[in-house]
């Protein structure tokens, strides 16, 4: 970092603990204060293009190896904020973002305090509520402060700042040999405004406003002094806004601001979540579960001009990715196909329409990723606009075939053909990189990724025994993907009369099927294996990539029950889901990113398969490892992922410590789930909605799906376990649609 706030260095016998809290990390001590770090348990907030990431009592703390702030566009606004009584932190009582994910609310008290009068406070006799959310690029905290003594206080507070303007890339620990200028800060009467003028010549700002007006105010503290008597209370109200200049200001005073942007951010959700099918079960702590699921889907859904957006995740990953949005889309698509159309109009508008090795780059080409932070626009890191995936392509039309599926809109195919014709094209004259069918990936740029498909970790892609693999590379899920597209073009075209270019796609299917079964299927190990290195050499090693394949006809019957018995033996499913590699490989770590690890997105995609194939058994276990699964975490919140240890009946999945939480695809998996086992799909044409088969997992006696809509109308329906079966009944409708149960 270019500054530490002043008085870090006034502490001078901390323990690691509060070395921790106050950002002061010797070299001495990190490898103890890191290990601290991985446990603390952080909370997180996003609208828009702005997030937060803070700790349990509301602060942001400062520090080697600490990430917490408020991060707009890839920059880091401010980087500390701490709230202080009489120079001590607070004790934390609880700590919890509400259910809807708007608002963060801190219940703390006071230590025994020393006050400045002379006098004397004991503790737990303050109670401080911190109420905090994130609207239209601004944070609004209201912090309340109640005495439940029999006397008056004169209290003092302070709330401290710093704003580094660090890259995201800055803030995960990289080095830059050169950063901007940071500006001279201004101060007014109840305002501080912090700015960084960047390399890239961009001036980014920082502006804190604070009421009542601190008893003193500088660069990076206020200060606060009330009299407080018996049972009253006292009000701060601080208002952060990333960029002030961009947006109209709000002329109203803060405690004003902080209602009227609150209204503003539950009416924003609410209207939005509103699309939504919605679920209901009788198992009460799995609705909270799913509950959970949805709003964090509309939490990290971003407006563009394109449409709704799903963001990757937080904190990293809390930008458009391609390969993450399109699978978040086919996981919603039942229940909101609005998000997979604005998937799918944004990444058409940003398709590559030139080569450019820096960025990975190729006409017809989907995107990978997008960043906007100064590192990303001096290109010191490739990703301001990386195409760098081998498989967005595929799933862009393959996602384009399942929205017309879903809802019939031809009218918005059509619109998108030309995009659907280059990219099946980038797939004829660029992913395929020596003719033999298949797709391939190898990087361009040397800072680009190493592997370009959705297990990306340097060391995903391997040999039997355990050397990696060289590339080029082809995945057996990208091919199914392919496969998948081609299918998808065939379906799309002969809708928009372009039946040659149809049967052209048709026959470029069965021989893919056929070279596929050829090429990527080994005897002794009976199922797919996870790819084909550079030489065409098979890297004969299990893994859940071949569950993917399920999601298309590509598996001949004699091999299905070989495939699927891999995936679901006591090696592979670990009782909470599948493990990307099963026990017994060569790189197997129950405890590594993608190598015995266990990814609840690839879990649900795996489901999906398993029902295509008519496996709902097989599907309503895996429901049922990930839906205990998330009883388990905290805010019943699936993450990124979680370790693949087996499951024990003393406790929940292993958490692995650096998962990003929410993550789009991660919180789209149990409603995917409930799609699958339910066997739910839709017909635009007749306007009806069909059950395949349901099943009902243990745990759910009763099932209720509100708002089921398609071609303009729409029905409620409730489903109950009876014996074995399960009866569906109507609720309610409306006057054209149709309920059909096929068995």
């Amino acid at each position: 970092m270019d500054a530490q706030p002043t008085g870090s260095a006034d502490h001078t016998d901390t323990s690691v603990d509060e070395q921790v809290d106050t950002g002061l990390l010797s070299d001495d001590l990190s490898s103890m204060a890191s290990a601290i770090l991985s446990s603390r348990r952080l909370h997180c907030l996003k609208n828009g293009d702005l997030f937060g990431v803070f700790d349990q009592t509301g602060d942001i703390l400062w520090g080697q190896d600490i990430a917490d702030g408020l991060y707009y566009r890839d920059t880091r606004y401010l980087s500390g904020l701490t709230f202080r009584l009489e120079d001590q932190r607070p004790i934390l009582l609880s700590s919890v973002v509400r259910e809807n994910n708007i608002m963060m609310s801190v219940n703390l008290t006071n230590e025994n305090l020393s006050l400045r009068n002379g006098t004397r406070l004991a503790h737990d006799l303050l109670h401080v509520l911190r109420s905090r959310f994130l609207w239209n690029g601004a944070c609004y905290e209201r912090i309340e402060i109640r005495n439940f003594d029999i006397s008056p206080h004169e209290i003092v507070c302070d709330m401290r700042f710093f704003a580094d303007f660090a890259d995201l890339f800055e803030a995960r620990g990289m080095k830059r040999p050169r950063r901007g200028e940071t500006l001279e800060p201004v101060i007014e009467d109840d305002t501080v405004t912090l700015s960084y003028k960047g390399l890239d010549d961009r001036t980014r700002t920082t502006r804190l406003r604070f009421c009542p007006k601190p008893k003193t105010l500088s660069t990076d503290r206020a200060t606060f002094g009330f009299s407080i008597k018996p049972g009253e209370k006292v009000l701060i109200h601080l208002e952060v806004q990333c960029d002030p200049s961009e947006r109209q200001q709000s002329t109203e005073p803060p405690p004003r601001a902080f209602l009227f942007a609150a209204v503003a951010a539950r009416r924003a959700l609410r209207n939005s979540s509103s699309r939504a099918s919605a679920i209901a079960t009788s198992n009460e702590a799995f609705n909270e579960a799913i509950r959970r699921s949805i709003c964090d889907i509309y939490m990290l859904l971003t407006e563009k001009k394109t449409g709704p957006y799903p963001y990757a995740g937080i904190p990293w990953y809390s930008t458009v990715f391609g390969r993450d949005a399109l699978i978040t889309a086919l996981q919603t698509l039942w229940l909101d196909p609005l998000i997979a159309k604005g998937v799918l109009q944004y990444l058409a508008v940003n398709q590559a329409d030139h080569e450019d090795p820096l960025a990975d780059a190729e006409p017809g080409k989907i995107l990978h990723e997008v960043r906007l932070g100064e590192m990303a626009e001096l290109r010191e890191v490739p990703f301001r606009r990386y195409y760098g995936s081998i498989d967005s392509t595929p799933l862009f039309v393959m996602l384009a075939g399942a929205y017309l599926d879903r809802t019939g809109d031809v009218g918005t195919l059509s619109h998108l053909w030309p995009h659907i014709t280059r990219a099946i094209d980038w797939i004829e004259r660029f992913g395929d990189r020596d003719g033999d069918g298949f797709v391939e990936y190898g990087r361009k740029n040397k800072d680009g990724l190493a592997n370009q498909g959705w297990k990306d970790s340097h060391d995903s892609i391997f040999h039997a025994d355990g050397t990696l693999a060289e590339g080029p590379i082809a995945l057996c899920e990208v091919q199914a993907y392919v496969y998948a597209a081609r299918r998808a073009a065939a379906v799309i075209g002969r809708r928009l009369g372009q039946t040659a270019y149809a049967s052209h796609q048709d026959t470029r299917a069965d021989a893919l099927r056929v070279s596929f079964n050829l090429k990527f299927w080994n005897d002794d190990i009976d199922t797919y294996v996870i790819a084909l290195d550079g030489k065409k050499k098979q890297c004969v090693v299990r893994s859940s990539n071949a569950g993917h394949v399920l999601l298309t006809d590509m598996v001949p019957g004699e091999r299905l029950d070989k495939v699927v018995q891999n995936l679901m033996n006591r090696k592979s499913f670990s009782g909470w889901g599948i493990r990307t590699i099963p026990e017994g490989e060569a790189r197997y770590n129950p405890m590594a990113y993608h190598n015995g690890s266990v990814w609840p997105h690839d879990n649900a995609l795996i489901a999906m398969g398993f029902v295509k194939h008519g496996l709902r058994k097989e599907a309503a276990l895996i429901f049922s490892g990930l839906s205990d699964a998330a009883l388990h975490t905290d805010l019943r919140r699936l993450p990124e992922l979680f370790c693949g240890f087996t499951r024990s009946q003393a406790e929940g999945p292993v958490r692995y410590p650096v998962a990003c939480s929410p993550q789009a695809w991660a919180a789209a998996t149990l409603p995917a789930l409930v799609q699958a086992v339910m066997g739910l799909r839709y017909d635009p044409d007749n306007v009806a909605v069909e059950f395949v088969r349901p099943v009902l997992p243990e745990a759910i006696h009763s099932l209720k799906l509100f708002n089921l809509a398609v071609g303009g109308e729409w029905l409620t329906v409730r489903i109950v376990r009876a014996g074995d079966e399960v009866a569906i009944n109507v609720v309610e409708r409306s006057a054209s649609i149709q309920m059909k149960i096929i068995n």
